[in-house]
């Protein structure tokens, strides 16, 4: 393993415009690019990947934070894709415990047929895992289901079944991720938007990027590149072939934030069947409950998708068939939405019948698309794509190393607080400046926490570490805002910045994060 680069962005910078010729370029820092990042570098290929924003910007920090097989994979006969996402999941598990961890889920049964009903379903899914299961499921009583949530619906309840399934801080892996890239000598940058794919006898030889934070563009020479922009992979193949057809039907998932008192439990709940035919869960995260998800056909892309008012009133409306009492619009504290980038199926199908496996396309000039998929097999895309890579440019054949690969921060302590996203450094977060100087009141973070998202996490923005490096967006939006300006004082100290940028990231970051929020 070779010592990280320094962690100043001009440092990062100069490394990614070296005159040198990459083994492998990756465009996009989500779950897709930071998993073929980490497997290519830690094969030891060369490898530098370009962010136009932020690492999990887009999809990959607005998931329903669950490692997980998909229960609902396995209701379409999906046995395959389950199977491996239950694999991945149990490797995840081992690989980072600070991040992952064990997590119940109680089916309610308000009929006679559902508990055996979804008992064998679990039986199913509990043996497709294998030797990584994690807990077996189990039927449980009327009062041990209300023992075990105390604001479940207590009306025609007959019982249920807990089953396990993991959960996991998304953007917090991503960043993991970016630096365990690091670790083993690959050279990551973000706001580094690609702008351009270079050619040498109708092959790919590299790329252009642009540094947003000067205006600069330099060329870098490839033997390989990998597009794993998530739903904006389109837009990179039209770079490559103006005439290239769509290959996604992107749809979006909205999730609502509520307080605990909703749901007082330390399992989640699961429910199989909404009224559109979805699965529905309400899972307890950071002290707050994510309930979602949507999934809603959507015409084009976007950076910062919204919710449509009858997305918000469909997940309001089916929490109350469950919980008592119910949150109402007035008790969301966040609202956020996450868009899918599913691949083409046939003409017409429904966004939420189409399989979420992943594909890997080649182009006539070599360009490697790389999209589908979920959190959970991040590794397994890594891995796909950095094996059709290596064969494309005809690099060394090496074996993966990321199955039993311990990712940064390794460590199985078991502090039930939020500093165990840290893992090992923990300590050395708590040892800074500012470690026991809350940035708010309502949210559970530190001074010394933005003080370290900068120096050693690449953040560059107020965004980027009220919404990806801590999670007060996503918690509890208008807490949030009220924490900017005193985020942007402290992002300014450490990046050598003035007065009239701190103006500018509070307005900006206030801006975004209304979006954020119901309107009253």
């Amino acid at each position: 393993m070779t010592q990280p680069l320094p962690s100043t962005r001009a440092q990062h910078l100069q490394a990614a415009a070296q005159d040198t010729t990459w083994d492998v370029v990756v465009i996009g820092g989500g779950a897709s690019g930071l998993g073929a990042a980490v497997e290519a570098a830690t094969r030891g290929y060369k490898t530098l990947l370009l962010e136009a924003y932020d690492y999990a910007k887009g999809t990959s920090s607005r998931s329903t934070k669950l490692v997980h097989g998909g229960v609902r994979y396995l209701a379409q006969g999906n046995v395959s894709l389950v199977r491996e996402a239950l694999h991945e999941r149990g490797l995840l598990k081992k690989n980072a415990p600070h991040l992952v961890h064990d997590l119940g889920f109680l089916i309610a049964s308000y009929t006679w047929w559902s508990k055996p009903f979804y008992g064998i379903g679990m039986k199913v899914y509990d043996a497709l895992a294998g030797k990584l299961n994690l807990q077996p499921s189990r039927l449980v009583s009327k009062a041990k289901a209300l023992q075990m949530a105390p604001t479940l619906q207590k009306a025609g309840i007959k019982g249920g079944v807990l089953y396990f399934d993991g959960q996991f801080d998304d953007s917090r892996l991503a960043i993991t991720l970016l630096r365990t890239f690091e670790d083993y000598g690959g050279v990551a940058l973000n706001y580094a938007p690609v702008v351009g794919l270079t050619k040498s006898g109708g092959k790919i030889s590299g790329v252009s990027f642009r540094d947003s934070e000067t205006g600069k563009s330099y060329a870098v020479k490839a033997k390989t590149v990998i597009n794993a922009t998530g739903v904006f992979v389109d837009s990179v193949r039209k770079m490559d072939d103006a005439q290239a057809r769509p290959m996604l039907s992107p749809s979006q998932g909205v999730h609502v934030v509520v307080g605990r008192q909703f749901w007082p439990s330390d399992s989640a709940l699961m429910v199989p069947r909404t009224d559109d035919g979805r699965v529905l869960f309400a899972v307890p995260w950071h002290d707050h409950v994510v309930i979602g998800t949507t999934d809603t056909a959507v015409p084009e892309v976007s950076l910062e998708p919204r919710a449509l008012p009858e997305e918000i009133d469909f997940i309001l409306k089916t929490a109350s068939q469950y919980m008592n009492p119910a949150p109402t619009r007035a008790d969301v504290q966040s609202v956020y939405v996450g868009l899918r980038p599913l691949v083409k199926a046939a003409q017409g199908s429904d966004t939420k019948a189409i399989s979420r496996d992943h594909v890997i396309r080649i182009s006539e000039s070599g360009l490697l698309t790389l999209t589908g998929g979920k959190w959970t097999t991040y590794r397994r895309m890594g891995e796909d794509a950095v094996n059709r890579a290596a064969k494309l440019a005809n690099l060394p054949e090496r074996l993966t190393l990321t199955p039993g690969l311990r990712l940064h921060g390794w460590s199985e302590d078991e502090r039930a607080d939020h500093w165990k996203v840290y893992g090992s450094d923990a300590d050395k977060v708590q040892a800074m400046e500012g470690a026991a100087t809350p940035l708010h009141p309502k949210l559970p973070y530190m001074e010394a926490e933005v003080r370290w998202a900068a120096q050693m996490e690449q953040a560059r923005t107020v965004e980027d570490v009220l919404s990806r490096r801590l999670r007060a967006l996503l918690l509890n939006a208008q807490s949030s805002i009220e924490a900017a300006p005193r985020v942007a004082e402290l992002l300014a100290e450490e990046l050598g910045q003035d007065k009239a940028w701190q103006a500018a990231q509070v307005e900006e970051y206030q801006d975004l994060a209304k979006g954020y929020l119901l309107p009253a």
